[in-house]
C-alpha cells in the first residue's frame, strides 16, 4: 500500500481536544487514522473537498461530504501549516494532480528529540542543533582568512611562552642578585634587567602584530560572511524572504555575522592561548609539588560542572534575547519606514510607547541573563581563588623553614596566579559561546533554506519571442486553499492581455507566476514553448519589464532610479523613456534636474511623479514582455491619457499583460481575462464581453455607478 500513499501527516489531540498522539496516512482509496486508542479507514470515494477548520487552541482537519463534515483528525496550533498544506494537497488530487514524493513526506512542527518547536518558518531547533558541523562549516568559509587566524594563533603562543619565561627571570634577579650573599657586578644585574625589559617589549609587540592580524582575518570573514549570506537571500523567493521580516533580516546580516567575526577572530586565538598556558603551567605546578598542584587545582571540577549547568541555562535565554533584539529592529525599521504615515496621524506617542514596550522587553531579558551572570560568577572566581589559600600556607612555611627563596617564592605566586587567569577566562566563555552559537544557529538557518525557485541544472539563457502558455496552473501560498485554480490561458506574441476581477481574483499572484517570482504548485507555464523552469531567472527576467501595484523608488538621484533597468544606457535612451513616460516635464522642473535626489522611497516626489518614473524604468528596460500592474493608478485622468498614448506605442509588437481597477484603460486590449476565485471565468473583448452580460458586465455596470455617485453628490450640494 506504500506505493499509492499519497501524503501523511501527525496530529496530538483527540476528538474533544484531549492529548493523542497518531498519524493520517492518504492513499488513493481512502484515509487510514491510526492513534493509541483510535485505528479506522475512511473511504475517499464520496468525499468532495477537505477543508482546515481553525478553532479555539486548535486547529482540525475535516473532510466534507455531500451528508456534512467528518472529522479525520485534531491538532494544536502548530500543527496549522501541516493541516493547511495537506488540505490543499488533497483537493488537488481530487482534482486530477498527480503526488510527488515531496507529498509523502513529514514536515515536523516541533522537534523529535525534544519536542521544542523549531524556530519560526524554519526546521532548526536551536537547541538540538548540531552545532559542531556548522563551526566545521563556518571554517570552510574562513579559507580566505585561515593565514590571519593561524597567524594570530601563532601569536597567542608566543605571548604564552614569553609571559611562562618572565616569572623565571624575576627569580633569578631576586635571588642572584638582589637577595645574593655577594655583590653582583653591574654588567650582570643591568643584563638581567634588560632580559627583562626585552621579554616585556616583545609581548609589547607581538601583542601590536596580534591584533593587526585578528582585524585582517576579521575583516576577511566577515566581508565572505556578509555576501554569502545577502547573496542567499537574494535567492530565496519572495514567499520565503516574507516570512521573514526585513528587521530580522538585517539582525543576521549585521548583528550575528558582527558575534561571529569576533568569536573566530578574537575569541578561538584567545581560548588555545588560555588552554595552553593552563597546561603548561599544571605541567610546572606538578612537577615542583603534585600536592600543592591538586590543593590549588582542586575546585576546578565544581567550576566546570557550575559553567555546564550555566551552558545549559544561558544557551535558550541567549536565544530569547536574540529575538527580542531582531524584534527590536523590526519595530525601529516600520517605524522610520512609515514616518509620514506616523506623522500624518498624529501618532509618534503611541510608536514612542510601542517602542518602548518592546525595548523593555528586550532590556528585561537582557538584564536578568547579565544579572545571572553576574551572580553566578563570582561565586566561581571564589571557588577558583579557594587555591591561593592553600598556596599562602603553603610557601609561608616553606620560607620560615628556609627551603624556599624569596625569587622562588615570587616565581611560584606568579605561576599560580596565572593558572587562574586563563580559569577566570574561561568562566566567561560559556556566556561568549552561547551568544555566538545562536548567532551562528541564525545565520546557517538562513544559508541552509531551500530554494524553492531555482534554475535547473541544464537550464539555458533563452531569446523570448512573447508566447505565453498556462497550462493547468494552481497555486497557493501558506494559506490551505489555492489562489489560482487549473488556470488554463495562452497568450500569443504581441497581443495585449488585460486582466481584471475582483479583489483576491488572482491577479497580481499570475503574473508573479509569470515573472517566476513563484513556481507553480501545479501545472506549467510555458514561454516560447519551453518550460520556465528550464530557462534561467537572469535571461527570463532581463526580457520582462514590469511596473508594480507599488512604487518602489531607491535612494538617489533620478538619473539613477530611471537608469536602474539599464545601468549602460545613453543619456539620449533615458531622455526617450522619460519623455514617453512623462517624466521628462516635471524633471527639468526640479532643482538639480535629472541628478535631483529624491529621498528615500522617492519622498520628495508624488505618488504620480513616482509612478511615472517607474514607467520610465520599464521602458528603458525595452523588454519583451511588458507587465502593468495598476501602472496608471496613481495618475491624473489627463496624465493618465498621455501615458496611455504613450503606451500604446510601446505595447506595438510586444506582449502585454496589464492589471487595471479602471476597466476604461483596459478598452484597447486585444482580450480580457475575467479572473474569479482563482479561475478564469470570461475571455473576450470589451465589448464580446458587455455583450455576455456576465461577470464583466457586472464590475463595468458597479463601476459607472461608483462614478456617478459624485456627480448627485454634487447636484445635491447646489440643489441646498
Amino acid at each position: 500500500m506504500e506505493e499509492n500513499c499519497i501524503t501523511r501527516i501527525r496530529f496530538n489531540l483527540g476528538p474533544d481536544n484531549e492529548s493523542l498522539q497518531g498519524q493520517v496516512e492518504f492513499f488513493t482509496g481512502g484515509l487510514h487514522i491510526t492513534a493509541d486508542r483510535i485505528q479506522k479507514w475512511i473511504p475517499m470515494e464520496g468525499i468532495q473537498e477537505f477543508r482546515c477548520d481553525v478553532g479555539v487552541g486548535s486547529v482540525a482537519l475535516e473532510a466534507s461530504r455531500e451528508d456534512g463534515d467528518h472529522l479525520i483528525c485534531r491538532g494544536t496550533m502548530d500543527h496549522l501549516a501541516v493541516f493547511s498544506a495537506a488540505s490543499k494537497r488533497m483537493n488537488r488530487f481530487l482534482d486530477g494532480a498527480v503526488p510527488t514524493e515531496e507529498w509523502k513526506q513529514f514536515k515536523e512542527s516541533i522537534c523529535p528529540k525534544c519536542h521544542r518547536p523549531y524556530l519560526p518558518d524554519s526546521e532548526i531547533c536551536p537547541r538540538c542543533a548540531k552545532k559542531g558541523g556548522y563551526l566545521r562549516r563556518l571554517w570552510k568559509m574562513a579559507k580566505s582568512s585561515r593565514g590571519y587566524i593561524y597567524l594570530s594563533v601563532l601569536i597567542f603562543l608566543a605571548v604564552a611562552a614569553l609571559n611562562l619565561v618572565l616569572p623565571y627571570l624575576n627569580r633569578v634577579l631576586v635571588d642572584e642578585y638582589i637577595k645574593a650573599d655577594r655583590l653582583p657586578a653591574a654588567s650582570q644585574y643591568i643584563l638581567a634587567v634588560l632580559m627583562i625589559l626585552l621579554v616585556t617589549f616583545a609581548v609589547r609587540l607581538l601583542g601590536i602584530a596580534r591584533n593587526f592580524a585578528q582585524v585582517r582575518a576579521g575583516t576577511k570573514l566577515i566581508v565572505t560572511l556578509r555576501q554569502t549570506l545577502f547573496q542567499k537571500i537574494e535567492a530565496l523567493s519572495l514567499s520565503k524572504i516574507s516570512k521573514r521580516t526585513a528587521g530580522e533580516l538585517m539582525n543576521r546580516v549585521t548583528q550575528d555575522s558582527n558575534q561571529i567575526q569576533d568569536f573566530f577572530t578574537s575569541d578561538v586565538g584567545g581560548l588555545i592561548e588560555q588552554v595552553l598556558t593552563l597546561l603548561s603551567l599544571g605541567i610546572i605546578l606538578f612537577m615542583y609539588d603534585w600536592r600543592l598542584a591538586l590543593m590549588i587545582l582542586l575546585p576546578t571540577p565544581l567550576v566546570m560542572l557550575s559553567h555546564r549547568l550555566m551552558w545549559r541555562y544561558l544557551g535558550p535565554r541567549y536565544n530569547k534575547q536574540w529575538w527580542c533584539g531582531s524584534r527590536l529592529y523590526e519595530v525601529l525599521y516600520d517605524i522610520f519606514s512609515g514616518i509620514r504615515v506616523v506623522k500624518a496621524f498624529g501618532m509618534e506617542k503611541k510608536e514612542v510607547d510601542r517602542y518602548d514596550a518592546v525595548n523593555s522587553r528586550e532590556t528585561k531579558v537582557r538584564v536578568k541573563n547579565e544579572t545571572y551572570f553576574a551572580m553566578i560568577s563570582p561565586v566561581t572566581n571564589f571557588l577558583m581563588g579557594v587555591g591561593e589559600f592553600f598556596l599562602l600556607y603553603y610557601v609561608g612555611n616553606q620560607i620560615l623553614d628556609g627551603t624556599m627563596t624569596l625569587g622562588a617564592m615570587q616565581q611560584f605566586s606568579a605561576y599560580v596566579a596565572m593558572i587562574y587567569g586563563p580559569l577566570r577566562w574561561l568562566s566567561f566563555m560559556p556566556r561568549r559561546l552561547a551568544r555566538t552559537m545562536t548567532s551562528i544557529v541564525r545565520v546557517f538557518d538562513v544559508l541552509d533554506e531551500t530554494e524553492d525557485v531555482a534554475d535547473r541544472e541544464d537550464a539555458v539563457d533563452q531569446t523570448i519571442v512573447g508566447n505565453i502558455q498556462l497550462d493547468n496552473v494552481s497555486f497557493g501560498y501558506e494559506d490551505a486553499k489555492d489562489v489560482l485554480r487549473k488556470v488554463n490561458l495562452e497568450i500569443q506574441p504581441g497581443e495585449m492581455i488585460g486582466i481584471v476581477g475582483r479583489s483576491g481574483a488572482g491577479k497580481s499572484t499570475l503574473i508573479n507566476l509569470v515573472m517566476r517570482m513563484y513556481d507553480p504548485d501545479d501545472g506549467v507555464i510555458r514561454i516560447d514553448g519551453t518550460d520556465l523552469r528550464d530557462i534561467t531567472q537572469q535571461s527570463l527576467r532581463s526580457q520582462i519589464g514590469a511596473v508594480l501595484q507599488e512604487t518602489f523608488l531607491f535612494t538617489g538621484t533620478l538619473l539613477q532610479n530611471i537608469c536602474y533597468s539599464k545601468p549602460d544606457a545613453s543619456y539620449d535612451e533615458v531622455i526617450t523613456a522619460a519623455k514617453l513616460a512623462g517624466v521628462h516635464s516635471f524633471a527639468v522642473k526640479l532643482p538639480d534636474g535629472y541628478n535631483t535626489l529624491v529621498g528615500e522611497r522617492g519622498h520628495t516626489l508624488s505618488g504620480g511623479e513616482r509612478q511615472r518614473v517607474a514607467i520610465a524604468r520599464a521602458l528603458l528596460h525595452n523588454p519583451k514582455i511588458l507587465i502593468l500592474d495598476e501602472a496608471t493608478a496613481s495618475l491624473d485622468t489627463e496624465t493618465e491619457k498621455d501615458i496611455q498614448d504613450a503606451l500604446q506605442k510601446l505595447i506595438a509588437g510586444r506582449t502585454t499583460i496589464a492589471i487595471a481597477h479602471r476597466l476604461s484603460t483596459l478598452r484597447n486590449a486585444t482580450r480580457l481575462v475575467v479572473l474569479d476565485h482563482g479561475c478564469v471565468a470570461e475571455v473576450g473583448t470589451h465589448d464580446e464581453l458587455l455583450a455576455r452580460e456576465g461577470l464583466y458586465y457586472e464590475l463595468v455596470m458597479a463601476q459607472r455607478q461608483m462614478s456617478k455617485m459624485p456627480e448627485k453628490r454634487e447636484l445635491s450640494g447646489e440643489m441646498a
